[in-house]
């Protein structure tokens, strides 16, 4: 038994299966949503930076939610990936406490930013005369950096507080990635207070970014309610559907996650909650995006067909000018 953290190497996360093709078929199945993830993710970045029509705050927000999408689903997805294939469960103690301050940092600043774009819908929508002012460019560099920032911070904060806990309960880890109340399991009794009140303390953040994102779309129900077309009223809603539909996805697996009775928990449950909130929504949203609005889906296709012209311009210039 391992007395105290200095003296772990590394830890063991949760087998995925106990039989070498169960194994192999979580390895294809992990590999086939993170390429999805990775090319729906990397269409919308391309469409949104080369289409001047798309360089909206809107779109300036979407663009950084992908960005923060690539990276969190790139800090636990390979890994488990790796382990399937080659048959291991370990992952070294600094490759751990990687995993954690980018899963921190990538999940809060998304967090935040999903805050910032309801902000954004609201203004859209309730103060359309001021949106110019209060959301030009300037200001949404600023607000951009302000989720980025907030969210490295956060990170920094948890992963010092946890990684400098004493553990004496081993180092196994029942979860396919470095998940921090299972870091905490591992602790000598009562030291794990200060991060469990640091915890707390981010809860309670955001919940208050949750109860403005509901108070921000009270408002902007109330004002698309009051518009007299029904036409219109399809636009306005066809703008806030899809960012709902992720602030929807992104909160109920989390809370599901963290806030399930004890007496419904059981390993392969715990699996399969933490793969919907930490799997899921960055493969999902941009689906949500691409079906609802149709600009970037316009935006999304001119680029697919451009770049289905140029690789048959490549393979058969003489064809391409008939």
């Amino acid at each position: 038994m391992t007395n105290n953290s200095s003296s772990i190497t590394e830890f063991l996360l949760l087998a995925l299966a106990d039989t070498r093709e169960l194994q192999l078929l979580h390895f294809w199945l992990f590999l086939g949503i993170y390429l999805a993830a990775l090319l729906a993710n990397g269409l919308i970045i391309t469409a949104i930076a080369c289409d001047h029509h798309l360089h909206t705050p809107m779109y300036f927000f979407l663009l950084n939610l992908s960005l923060l999408d690539l990276g969190s689903i790139s800090t636990t997805v390979p890994k488990a990936m790796a382990n399937s294939l080659w048959d291991t469960r370990a992952i070294s103690y600094t490759g751990c406490a990687t995993q954690v301050f980018f899963f921190f940092f990538l999940m809060s600043a998304e967090f935040y930013l999903l805050t910032i774009m309801s902000y954004d819908r609201y203004v859209a929508i309730c103060q359309p005369l001021h949106y110019g002012t209060l959301l030009g460019s300037r200001a949404c560099v600023h607000m951009a950096a302000a989720a980025w920032g907030s969210g490295f911070l956060n990170a920094v904060l948890h992963t010092a507080n946890t990684f400098s806990i004493p553990l004496c309960h081993g180092n196994a880890l029942d979860q396919f990635f470095c998940e921090v109340p299972r870091i905490l399991k591992l602790s000598c009794s009562d030291t794990y207070l200060r991060e469990a009140g640091l915890l707390v303390v981010s809860v309670c953040v955001a919940f208050g970014c949750f109860v403005f994102i509901v108070v921000s779309y009270v408002q902007i129900f109330r004002a698309v309610l009051r518009i007299p077309s029904e036409q219109g009223r399809h636009k306005a809603f066809s703008t806030c559907l899809p960012h709902l539909a992720m602030v929807s996805l992104f909160i109920s697996t989390a809370i599901f996650a963290h806030l399930k009775l004890p007496s419904i928990s059981s390993p392969s449950l715990d699996l399969v909650v933490a793969f919907l909130y930490v799997v899921v929504p960055p493969a999902v949203n941009p689906l949500i995006y691409n079906m609802r609005n149709q600009e970037l889906k316009g935006a999304v296709w001119k680029l697919r067909t451009r770049w289905f012209l140029e690789a048959i311009y490549c393979t058969c210039p003489s064809t391409y000018h008939l």
